[in-house]
C-alpha cells in the first residue's frame, strides 16, 4: 500500500499492523473497554414484534458484529449516518468533513430485547463513551459514538441512560456521547456487511472486534445467540 493509500484507509492499514502484533503475542488481546453496565432505569415495553435502531460506537465492523449475537436482534446492518447522500461512501468519510459516522441499523424484537438493553450492551463492551471522535484506534468524527433515536420513547430512554451511566460513575471522565437527530442511514457499500463474521481472522477483527464478542458472551452470556442474526 502506497502512503497516500495508507492515508485513505487507515483502518486497512491498522489491520495490517494489528495482524502482524497479534501473530507475534501469544497472549489474546483483550477489548479496550468493558464495564458491565447496569439495566436501563427507564425502559418500557414496546408492544410490537419489530423495531429499529441506530447506533454508533465505532468502526461498524464490529459494532455489527457484537450486535448480530444479541438475542432479540433480527437483522444488523452497516452504514453510515449523519452526512448527505453524495458522501456515503466508504472513501468519502475518512477526512472526517463528511458528517458521517459509521453506524449500524438494527432490527429487533422488543419483546426479547429491549432498547435499553441494546444500549447497555453497546456502552458495556463496544464503546467507550467517554472519548470523543474516536474509539479504539480509529480517530475521526466518523469513528464517534452517538444514539440516533428514531422516535420519542427511544430518545427519552438514550437521554436517561447516559445521564444514569454518568451519574453512576461507571468511568474514570465524563460521558461524552451525543444524542443525534435522525436524518437518513446509508447502506453501507456489500464488503462491509457483515464483516466480523465472514473475516474472523482478518488482523483487526482479532485485535479489536473478537475481544468485544468474547467480553459480550463473558459478562451477558444470557444475552447470547448461539450464531448470528441471519
Amino acid at each position: 500500500m502506497t502512503q497516500s493509500g495508507a492515508a485513505r484507509f487507515p483502518r486497512l492499514l491498522a489491520a495490517v499492523v494489528a495482524g502482524s502484533i497479534v501473530a507475534q503475542c501469544a497472549a489474546p488481546a483483550q477489548a479496550e473497554s468493558v464495564v458491565k453496565l447496569p439495566p436501563a432505569k427507564l425502559d418500557p415495553a414496546v408492544n410490537a414484534k419489530r423495531a429499529t435502531a441506530v447506533l454508533a460506537g465505532g468502526c461498524f465492523w464490529g459494532v455489527e458484529g457484537v450486535f448480530e449475537r444479541v438475542k432479540g436482534v433480527i437483522s444488523v446492518e452497516s452504514g453510515y449516518h449523519g452526512g448527505s447522500a453524495a458522501t456515503a461512501k466508504y472513501e468519502l468519510t475518512h477526512d472526517g468533513k463528511s458528517g458521517h459516522a459509521e453506524a449500524v441499523r438494527i432490527v429487533y424484537d422488543p419483546t426479547q430485547v429491549s432498547y435499553g438493553t441494546l444500549l447497555r450492551v453497546l456502552f458495556s463492551v463496544i464503546a467507550d463513551p467517554t472519548l470523543k471522535n474516536r474509539q479504539g484506534p480509529d480517530v475521526g468524527s466518523q469513528y464517534r459514538a452517538a444514539i440516533v433515536p428514531l422516535d420519542a420513547t427511544q430518545r427519552q430512554v438514550a437521554t436517561a441512560y447516559l445521564a444514569q451511566i454518568g451519574q453512576g460513575r461507571y468511568f474514570d471522565k465524563p460521558i461524552v456521547v451525543p444524542v443525534e437527530s435522525y436524518k437518513q442511514f446509508y447502506r453501507a457499500e456489500a464488503n462491509h456487511q457483515d464483516f466480523m463474521r465472514r473475516n474472523p481472522s482478518n488482523g483487526y477483527i482479532v485485535r479489536w472486534d473478537a475481544p468485544k464478542l468474547a467480553a459480550l458472551k463473558r459478562l451477558f452470556p444470557d444475552m447470547v445467540r448461539p450464531t448470528s442474526a441471519p
